[in-house]
Formats: structure tokens, sequence, C-alpha cells
């Protein structure tokens, strides 16, 4: 089966994100100053093939815990869509 996973890797709340903090000052000068508090992470969409939901997640947790995210500094969430295979013609 083909899985379709969508992945958020974000810096921990406690810690502080510069690019973020750039990002909410530049804001004020666009006159956006009612937009605060940016956190910018990362977004990751992959493709799997697996033999049931469950295998797909264990492969994506294992891809985040050991490639993906900095577990010291970053926080990852993810959900798995099963994708729909077309029949052949």
């Amino acid at each position: 089966m083909t899985f379709k996973a969508y992945l958020n890797i974000m810096p921990h709340p406690e810690l502080l994100d510069p690019q973020g903090k750039a990002v909410a000052g530049s804001m004020k000068h666009l006159k956006l100053g009612n937009i605060s508090d940016v956190r910018i992470g990362k977004r990751i969409e992959l493709t799997l093939s697996a033999g049931s939901e469950e295998e797909a997640g264990s492969l994506v947790q294992q891809a985040c815990e050991k490639l993906l995210a900095n577990q010291i500094m970053e926080h990852f969430e993810y959900r798995i869509e099963r994708q729909v295979e077309e029949p052949a013609v």
C-alpha cells in the first residue's frame, strides 16, 4: 500500500526562534503589527510503501527521530493518509 505522510517540525516552544523573531519584527514595518510570536519550522511530505498504516507510522517516526528532526531543539508531529491506487488499464 502507498501512504502519504505530512510532517510538521517546529522548534521547542521554550527555545528562541531567531527566524521567527526577525519575521515578527518585520511585520511591524509592513503595518502588520497585530501579528506577533511568529514561529518558523519545516513541513515535509513523504510518499512511502508499507503493509499497514501502523507500519507507515513506524517508518515516519524512525525517519523523524534518525534524520529529519533535531530532537534537542525541535519537536515533530505527523499524519498519514492512505493513497488510492488507480487500477491498471
